[in-house]
């Protein structure tokens, strides 16, 4: 077969047809790279060739460059720059030609593959030439075809670069004079001017510098003002676009604009018939308040510690409410009865927007929307009735919860009606707007006037249609959270019944009776079992008997489904399967964690179908992690009695361990050792060789997520911990890699680094603790005093480190009380008597009660050990 008609099977109908291309392409790659390249690329640019073979082509090129995943772009960056470079040189040459293509999707790949090459060989410091090349083109006004596929590479490739500002920064301006040009009304091509507009929406990321000088801003501003008003409906999308991202970039030199220009054209916009138009200008709303409501958090939060806000708030959403508000409700009125329950369309992006409003101007909004709600609530027009209940459920996170509750007082019996109207939509937006309630507002739920009638209409609605039912078990999730009884609140609280104890039985049977319904599928079955899961979570003594029946009744259905394995037909039944479990696990967990030891009963037999699961489970690791978080579970609750399941278990424990390159997997199997040993104690010592030694291997790995390597380091504190001196044959091992890993130093201008760099200091604060726990109070406490001097010194670093956070500084705080409580009679007098210790402890700072808590005892006991 040659390679045209390979490429063109790439493309057919027939799944088998395409898989097969698809795989010798694939071998191509592998047996001859270069000779693979070339031969795409010349299919690409040969004229002669038919217009799909050359997308395919292009496609299967520019697949060889990019990835989605980080490790597999890494190699494919590295094959392609191991190429020679007369094989570049032609490729990158076809690529260049065929931009010139006079069939317009062959330029748009050709944009796409020189884009791909672009963002490999720029930050290497290769093919600078490339962007004055492209440059050149643009300026080809004979030739629109090429125009239009330069521009759209000059877009791809500042999106490809978005992440390195740094590379493209130096060209800016002659991308922004190229792409500026072609966007003007001027331009007698509305390809040219689209094609510009995209490129402008890539690349207003590089263009800071430009943005700060007021001339150039006042001419990039004009240009996309003018693009709204374009004959083209996608140049006037593109260029409402660019305001969406203006706004969001350069928030703060908007307000020159916002009088002049933005606030007539964007309401207009709003208001416009083509509803991608509409979208958009509402978008740019939704933007200014999601900005606003961070500045005035910003701003509190600022006054709090009585320093002025870096960014100030302009107002522009509380300027603009009494011109936006009335749009919005009118576009909350054009819901198409036929939509798609998932299709994003102008009513949903309204209410959106004036649920953002809402948290934007706060109180303000109320008295704005109110005569809507109350002219339309009881209209004989669904649309009136629908709007009229969404717009008073958008807008009940903002406003002060004491403006709203006469209000929710008022609304709640006519809303509890309303879960019985005609109107299927009415009644969707009403259990919404009820689940808003309960989530919100639930002090506004008087129990004995509104739960009965509140529960049963939600009770009702769970056999209305999957998305009302939704919707239902999401209220009463919300229901059981606010009112709940919460887990560290005291005994007594357990032991007295909670207001929804009456209904326990009955709403958690309904939800049972739910998901086991023909057409309960995915979301709403999934929804129904988070409900379940809450109410077993703040149950009281009374219902414990509901936790208990509720358990036999998934373990059951465990047993069922683990024994349907032999029936699954195809992907849809294997994650309708996969989706069951992972719910029936999420009740189980909390089951046990709300018995506690009384789960000891069941426990056989929950070992027992975890490790039939995890056997079916085989590389599915999102459903081995929900197994290992039941085991996880079961060991807290039994402690030393999961010493029996250990053995069965361990086997299907390495492999998650090693499985290095799924990191979530990875993370759950760390966690379960630490589990484990909290769990067993002193009986760990048997298995902590093991355990030590891959966890170590663990920490080598190149391949690891480098996450997963701070829970490793938490997790030896947990070992040293549980097994105590038992510890000494890896105590040297494990204090070399905390040192070094503590030494670790962050580029303040690297903010993942910086996050990263905390959190791994949080993990070894961590594991030093556990280690000095397991120590202290032993005869071999001693083995700790060489490593003394390197745990103090990441104390110092962490506290002095200006974005320490909380949690950093009870860690480390707490650790210097545990290492002079370790050493009461003056052995580490000197270190502990330095100034930075005593400044330290004297902490002005202000932190939570828990954390000075942590510093009064800390503080003691230096005191002791210094005396």
């Amino acid at each position: 077969m040659n390679a045209s008609e390979l490429l063109a099977n790439t493309l057919s109908p027939d799944a088998h047809t395409r898989d097969d291309a698809t795989q010798k392409l694939e071998s191509a790659a592998r047996e001859n790279f270069p000779a693979y390249v070339l031969m795409l690329a010349s299919e690409l640019v040969n004229e002669s060739s038919l217009a799909h073979v050359r997308n395919a082509a292009g496609l299967a090129l520019k697949n060889a460059l990019s990835a989605r995943e980080i490790a597999r772009q890494t190699d494919y960056a590295n094959r392609w720059l191991a190429l020679d470079e007369g094989t570049r040189s032609k490729v990158k040459q076809d690529a260049l030609m065929a931009l010139a293509s006079p069939a317009p999707k062959v330029g748009t790949v050709a944009a796409q593959v020189v884009s791909a090459i672009a963002a490999v060989e720029l930050p290497q410091g290769q093919w600078m030439d490339v962007i004055s090349i492209l440059l050149g083109f643009v300026s080809e006004q004979s030739n629109t075809s090429l125009r239009v596929a330069t521009l759209q590479a000059i877009g791809f490739t500042c999106e490809a670069l978005q992440n390195k500002p740094e590379i493209l920064s130096m060209r800016s301006n002659e991308i922004l004079t190229a792409v500026i040009h072609g966007a003007r009304k001027e331009e007698s091509s509305q390809e040219v001017q689209l094609a510009a507009i995209q490129a402008l929406l890539n690349s207003l990321e590089f263009v800071r510098d430009n943005f700060e000088r007021e001339g150039e801003r006042n001419y990039i501003m004009q240009v996309v003002c003018e693009a709204t008003q374009n004959p083209s409906v996608p140049v006037q999308v593109g260029a409402f676009e660019c305001l969406v991202k203006i706004m969001s970039l350069y928030y703060d030199k908007m307000n020159y604009y916002m009088e002049r220009a933005l606030f007539g054209l964007t309401v207009m916009g709003m208001k416009h018939s083509e509803p991608e138009i509409a979208l958009q200008a509402i978008e740019f709303w939704s933007t200014v308040c999601e900005l606003e409501t961070e500045l005035a958090w910003e701003a509190s939060e600022a006054n709090e510690y009585g320093e002025v806000p870096e960014n100030e708030s302009k107002f522009f959403a509380k300027i603009a409410m009494p011109e936006i508000v009335p749009v919005l409700l009118d576009l909350l009125t054009h819901q198409d009865e036929d939509a798609d329950e998932d299709e994003w369309d102008v009513s949903k992006a309204a209410a959106t927007c004036l649920g953002l409003l809402a948290q934007a101007v706060q109180d303000t909004i109320v008295a704005a929307v109110i005569p809507f709600i109350e002219a339309n609530i009881r209209a004989s027009d669904w649309h009136m009735r629908e709007a009229a209940v969404m717009t008073f459920g958008s807008i009940l996170d903002g406003p002060d919860p004491n403006v709203l509750t006469p209000l929710v007082n008022q609304a709640l019996p006519i809303l509890i009606d309303m879960m019985a109207d005609s109107n299927i939509h009415v009644k969707d937006t009403v259990a919404w707007t009820l689940g808003r309630i309960c989530d919100l507002l639930i002090s506004t739920i008087q129990p004995d006037v509104h739960l009965h009638p509140l529960i049963s209409a939600l009770v009702t609605g769970l056999q209305d249609n999957p998305r009302i039912a939704a919707n239902c078990c999401w209220a009463l999730m919300n229901l059981a959270d606010q009112l709940g009884y919460v887990e560290g609140d005291d005994q007594e609280t357990f032991n007295q019944p909670s207001v929804l104890s009456p209904y326990y039985e009955g709403v958690v049977q309904a939800l049972l009776r739910l998901t086991e319904t023909t057409t309960s599928e995915g979301q709403h079955r999934t929804a129904a079992y988070e409900a379940i899961t809450s109410f077993i979570t703040h149950s009281t003594l009374d219902t414990i008997p509901v936790v208990q029946n509720t358990a036999v009744t998934i373990l059951m259905r465990m047993e069922q489904l683990l024994g349907m394995q032999n029936q699954i037909v195809g992907a849809d039944d294997r994650n309708n399967w996969n989706d069951l479990m992972s719910n029936f696990c999420a009740v189980i967990t909390s089951v046990i964690r709300k018995l506690n030891d009384g789960i000891q009963p069941l426990a056989d037999r929950i070992m027992t179908l975890l490790l039939q699961l995890i056997n079916a489970a085989g590389k599915t690791s999102t459903l081995l992690e929900d197994a290992f978080l039941v085991v996880g579970a079961l060991s807290a609750a039994l402690e030393q009695g999961f010493a029996p399941y250990i053995p069965a278990f361990l086997p299907h424990l390495y492999p998650a361990l090693k499985a290095h390159e799924d990191t979530q997997l990875c993370t759950v199997a760390v966690g379960i050792i630490g589990d484990i040993s909290r769990a067993l104690g002193d009986q760990t010592a048997q298995y902590s060789s093991a355990f030590m030694n891959v966890l170590l291997e663990n920490l080598q790995s190149d391949v690891l997520n480098r996450n997963v390597k701070i829970s490793i380091l938490s997790c030896f504190g947990d070992i040293a911990m549980a097994i105590g001196p038992a510890f000494e044959p890896y105590l040297a091992a494990t204090m070399g890699v905390l040192r070094q890993a503590g030494a670790v130093q962050p580029n303040p201008l690297d903010i993942d680094l910086v996050e990263y760099v905390s959190l791994l200091r949080e993990g070894i604060l961590e594991a030093y603790t556990g280690i000095v726990a397991g120590f202290k109070n032993t005869p071999k406490v001693d083995l700790l005093l060489p490593h003394v001097p390197s745990m103090l010194e990441l104390v110092q670093r962490c506290l002095a480190d200006s974005e320490r956070t909380e949690s950093t500084i009870k860690l480390a705080v707490g650790l210097v009380g545990d290492l002079a409580d370790a050493f009461p009679n003056g052995q580490i007098k000197q270190f502990l008597l330095a100034e930075w210790i005593a400044n330290e402890l004297r902490m002005k700072s202000r932190v939570s009660p828990e954390t000075k808590k942590t510093v009064r005892w800390a503080r003691e006991m230096v005191k002791r050990a210094t005396a």
